[in-house]
């Protein structure tokens, strides 16, 4: 899986170069590997940027700014919703991809799936003394039968 980090090399906004610093420096902090594209330089990395964003996640103008964050040909998100990622120790997640073992996010994974584990287990004990219970109560009232046969001869 590839990491796709749409970018502009020559913006003149301060705010979009901070934000793409942002997600690079955290991208290689984690030592995530991602391709970055600039969409500055290349009229083909723009375009495939601006047609495979989401409707409901571009902006009121229709066009969106990077960077934009993508798994080979899923849409991510943008800044923000990388930023809340980041908040919740969630980037894998977001990014689509496993947490390494020993991250929080793998941790709480693995508290998940032990939770998951002890509901399983429990609802099959319950189970076979379910099944338990329905076969004593049959072998009672097949007792009970066999009883009032006898008493009937």
């Amino acid at each position: 899986m590839v990491i796709k980090v749409f970018l502009a090399s020559s913006s003149g906004s301060t705010a979009i170069k901070k934000k793409q610093q942002d997600v690079v420096g955290f991208l290689e902090a984690l030592r995530v590997e991602y391709d970055p594209l600039d969409i500055a330089c290349n009229e083909e990395n723009r375009m495939w940027m601006r047609q495979n964003v989401p409707e409901e996640k571009k902006p009121a103008n229709g066009i969106p700014l990077p960077p934009q964050i993508f798994n080979e040909e899923s849409y991510c998100g943008d800044y923000e919703t990388f930023f809340d990622a980041k908040e919740d120790n969630s980037v894998f997640a977001f990014l689509g991809l496993p947490p390494p073992p020993g991250s929080k996010e793998a941790h709480a994974e693995e508290e998940e799936q032990e939770e998951a584990d002890d509901d399983r287990e429990e609802e099959e004990l319950l189970q076979l003394e379910e099944e338990e219970e329905a076969e004593v109560q049959e072998e009672e009232e097949g007792d009970l039968e066999e009883t009032q046969e006898e008493e009937a001869e």
